[in-house]
């Protein structure tokens, strides 16, 4: 059983690469797998591994500079989630492209989770999800407005294209692990809005906490391993990945004509053009390649 560990901190590191070494080796050491991502502002990753190495990393990630305070949500899986472990180092640990928009200064009234429901129905509540468009498409809150963005970057000029029809409301934020959120109502406080809220965890605290009976959440979570989604319970979704596009599908899905496994799905057999499949079918020949050098001879 591998455990996952979802994470993310803002503080500040002065030398974000300076840590990436140790960090890394520790990885290798612990047979932890995943991905972190270091930045002037912080850190943010998942990972997975067996319990021991899983404990090992956060207790080093929490004795970095103004870490102390770092959590996390975990889940399991009866498959390794990753194939690879890597350290990146990136200019922000998510990335809204506004060099003025700061957590650490002030952040939206946190929501937990068994508080939720209560918040989000209220009529004098706007409830945005901050996630991209392939994630809302398989699942979101009842009632929500999905921005349609294709990035995280696109959110400001979404917000000032849209803020009026917000006029006189509060507004109530979430994503998948709490970590937009940050940002996305830091911002929206700088722009003047004063009722901001976001829910403490994420969506995965949310599915983790609260009952399925009670649930306002409708469908699935995709999430950024090879579980591909999640539902109620944090139990795996029955997603697949497109590895052409990197969306989410469905099983039945790869019974249209648009579908060739590792190359395309019926979302963007159309937004490929003929070199980029053909690049994409000699990876998945590589693909299969190591898969059949990897099988236990069976004679």
């Amino acid at each position: 059983m591998y455990t996952i560990a979802a994470l993310y901190h803002f503080t500040r590191f002065e030398d974000p690469a300076a840590l990436k070494p140790a960090l890394l080796a520790l990885c290798g050491a612990q047979s932890v797998m995943g991905t972190l991502l270091l930045a002037p502002e912080g850190v943010n990753g998942t990972i997975a591994g067996p319990r021991a190495g899983i404990d090992a990393v956060i207790a080093h990630l929490r004795a970095l500079p103004g870490c102390a305070d770092l959590e996390w949500k975990e889940a399991t899986s009866d498959k390794p989630p990753f194939g690879k472990m890597k350290v990146r180092i990136k200019r922000e640990i998510v990335t809204m492209g506004q060099p003025d928009v700061d957590p650490r200064a002030k952040v939206g009234h946190y929501v937990d989770p068994k508080e939720w429901n209560e918040l989000i129905r209220s009529p004098d509540v706007a409830v945005i999800d901050t996630r991209n468009n392939y994630e809302v498409a398989i699942g979101t809150f009842e009632g929500a407005v999905d921005p349609q963005t294709e990035s995280f970057g696109e959110f400001p000029e979404w917000w000032e294209a849209n803020k009026e029809r917000f006029h006189n409301k509060k507004i109530a934020m979430f994503c998948t692990g709490g970590i937009r959120c940050e940002k996305s109502t830091n911002y929206l406080i700088g722009q003047g809005v004063n009722d901001v809220f976001h829910l403490k965890g994420g969506i995965l605290k949310y599915l983790e906490e609260v009952p399925e009976q009670e649930s306002t959440w409708e469908g699935d979570c995709f999430v950024f391993d090879n579980r591909v989604s999640v539902g109620h319970g944090l139990r795996e979704g029955p997603h697949m990945l497109c590895h052409g596009c990197r969306r989410p599908i469905l099983p039945e899905d790869t019974k249209h004509a648009g579908y060739e496994i590792g190359v395309s799905c019926h979302q963007c057999v159309d937004e490929t053009s003929d070199a980029d499949k053909e690049r994409f079918r000699e990876r998945q020949r590589q693909i299969m390649l190591a898969k059949e050098r990897a099988a236990p001879d069976q004679s």
